[in-house]
């Protein structure tokens, strides 16, 4: 369950997760790049290698920069936590980049999710995803996007759950997936 909130950088509303668990999803604000290292710091090698289809150590200045270019129309970066805001514990993010060819129809934006592992399973990545879906559709985006590897068969299920008409391309290990928003899933 989902309430509250606007499209906008302001973004914020809270969630239920599938075991009833609240936590806040809101707009990434340049004040989080500590939040941000830490969550990033705290996951294991292999969510990493998952996400970012590679080893590494830490997020890069200018992944942390894209914190103040959350601006909703280019740009859409959402962070899930627990605990108050003098003590908020990012436990999981999703994120759009619009694609600047796409300035003619259709316009397609790539999405990336992270969710920490002790959060992993509880319907957190499919929360991101359809308030996603909801924002790219108030800002005129009609194609989502995203590159997923092959073996990683649960955020597969997540995409495959969201009710968007998808096609599907597999390449070396990856599947590249094309999500129409103007449908009405």
């Amino acid at each position: 369950m989902v309430n509250g909130g606007s499209a906008g950088p302001g973004f914020e509303q809270t969630a239920r997760l599938r075991d009833g668990t609240p936590v806040r999803i809101r707009a990434a604000r340049g004040d989080d790049r500590e939040r941000l290292q830490r969550f990033f710091d705290q996951l294991e090698p292999q969510t990493i290698y998952t996400r970012f289809f590679g080893w590494r150590k830490r997020l890069t200045d200018t992944e942390l920069r894209q914190l103040d270019a959350n601006d909703f129309e280019q740009r859409t970066i959402l962070l899930a936590t627990i605990g108050s805001d003098g003590d908020e514990t990012v436990i999981g993010a999703g994120s759009y980049v619009v694609d600047a060819a796409s300035g003619t129809p259709p316009r397609e934006a790539e999405m990336a999710f992270t969710v920490e592992e002790d959060w992993q399973g509880r319907g957190l990545a499919g929360t991101l995803l359809r308030l996603l879906i909801g924002i790219a559709r108030t800002h005129g985006l009609q194609v989502l996007t995203a590159e997923v590897l092959a073996g990683n068969a649960p955020m597969l299920a997540v995409f495959e759950r969201c009710g968007l008409p998808l096609t599907r391309h597999a390449s070396r290990g990856v599947i590249a997936l094309r999500f129409d928003l103007r449908s009405a899933g």
